[in-house]
């Protein structure tokens, strides 16, 4: 059987549980086809693009921003708890949970798609994030995720300090919006196909079954 080739471009942001929530759940999809050869990049987009050095309680974010009230965000974590464990992926909120900017987090990804390595260190961001509570906009945390995936220390440690990819990703995060996505995650299959959210796998795999079933 003919390997038939998918292209997905992924607009996501490190502060988005849905990001990796969608992300395992593409992945259930993608296992389910053989003979596919799929292209994937991540693509920046900040959810809190004002957001200062220190970062702010998630609770209080969550009610400023959205509205909700403590049990409903309570709820939310909850439930968003059961899905990561679902998933494979552990989400451990707490009531010293914050949220940060991640324009740093950002640059690095940005450099290491060079190296074939954007994607595990998204991964590794999502872990040092949410699982490990760790702050994205610290360069510690960030070399040390870049190391924990293979990338080199030094190298990384110089990408963030001299900010040298800064305004490509910001050019890069206005493109995206210039084109509508205005939440993530966004999955663009193909440059052509929109699935905006986390989907459950059927509906994804229904979308690649049609798109390598026209490309035939």
């Amino acid at each position: 059987m003919a390997t038939k080739s998918l292209q997905i471009d992924i607009v996501s942001d490190v502060m988005c549980p849905w990001c990796i929530v969608g992300y395992r759940r593409l992945e259930q999809a993608l296992s389910q086809f053989d003979n596919l050869d799929v292209t994937l990049q991540w693509h920046p987009f900040e959810l809190n693009p004002a957001m200062g050095p220190d970062g702010q309680h998630l609770g209080e974010h969550i009610a400023e921003k959205y509205g909700s009230t403590p049990e409903q965000s309570a709820q939310n974590r909850q439930r968003l708890t059961q899905m990561g464990a679902d998933l494979g992926f552990t989400f451990n909120f707490s009531d010293s949970s914050r949220i940060y900017n991640t324009l740093l987090a950002h640059q690095l990804l940005y450099w290491a798609a060079d190296s074939g390595k954007q994607t595990e260190l998204k991964l590794a961001l999502f872990t040092s994030y949410f699982t490990e509570q760790k702050n994205p906009d610290d360069i510690e945390v960030l070399v040390e995720a870049a190391t924990r995936v293979g990338l080199d220390a030094i190298e990384a440690r110089m990408v963030l300090t001299d900010k040298r990819f800064e305004k490509t990703v910001q050019q890069e995060e206005q493109l995206w919006i210039s084109r509508g996505i205005q939440a993530v995650p966004a999955i663009v299959f193909n440059q052509q196909y929109l699935v905006s959210g986390a989907q459950d796998p059927a509906t994804i795999a229904e979308l690649i079954t049609q798109l390598t079933t026209d490309a035939a």
